[in-house]
């Protein structure tokens, strides 16, 4: 009797993945397109403030290309936790997943500093011109994406410090990192589109 369910759980497992997947690709392809939406109205309204502060009056880029840096790495660290949870090694998995996790809380800390600056010293708000309105609109929107990933994360570090993550996990917990994967994706779009052309 237990050899037929373990049977029938085994069968189930792939459908699972599958699924699972499915709904994962499902999703990025969904928010793919609302970012799609943002980035062609930021564009259209490139250089059509009335008044300033314009982007080359504002945009600090040593900042933003290391908080870019550390999002960016955060692909490579997330990948090399997947792998160390698939062949066991759960130790090394918290050790890349938490660093993915800090790499994301910097980038979270770093865009509110940059926000910060522009707000107190540039007076740029949502309301000031087009630029303000767009720019804080795009990035705000990418900026939630961001928080989303490192809470979710934040979650799955509390259950592996509990012991709840263990080697079966990596199938799942590589689908939970697409996600991750396209809001890096979408950020190296978002800079392109803010930080080198729209300047």
């Amino acid at each position: 009797m237990s050899s037929l369910a373990q049977s029938d759980a085994t069968a189930g497992a792939p459908a699972a993945s599958r699924k699972g997947r499915w709904g994962m690709a499902c999703l990025i392809l969904t928010e793919s397109a609302l970012f799609l939406t943002f980035v062609v109205t930021y564009l259209y309204y490139t250089g059509k403030s009335l008044s300033g502060p314009y982007p080359v009056d504002v945009i600090e880029y040593p900042t933003v290309l290391f908080n870019s840096v550390c999002l960016i790495s955060s692909s490579f660290t997330i990948v090399l936790a997947v792998r160390a949870l698939a062949r066991g090694r759960v130790a090394l998995f918290k050790v890349f997943w938490v660093l993915t996790m800090l790499l994301g809380l910097e980038f979270l800390v770093g865009t509110a500093i940059e926000w910060k600056g522009l707000i107190e010293q540039h007076e740029l708000t949502l309301s000031s011109n087009l630029f303000g309105s767009t720019f804080y609109s795009l990035v705000g929107l990418h900026l939630a994406h961001v928080t989303l990933g490192v809470l979710v994360m934040l979650l799955i570090t509390t259950l592996a410090l509990f012991g709840r993550i263990r080697r079966e996990h990596a199938e799942r917990l590589e689908i939970c990192s697409w996600y991750w994967h396209f809001v890096d994706a979408v950020w190296i779009v978002v800079f392109l589109t803010v930080y080198v052309y729209g300047v």
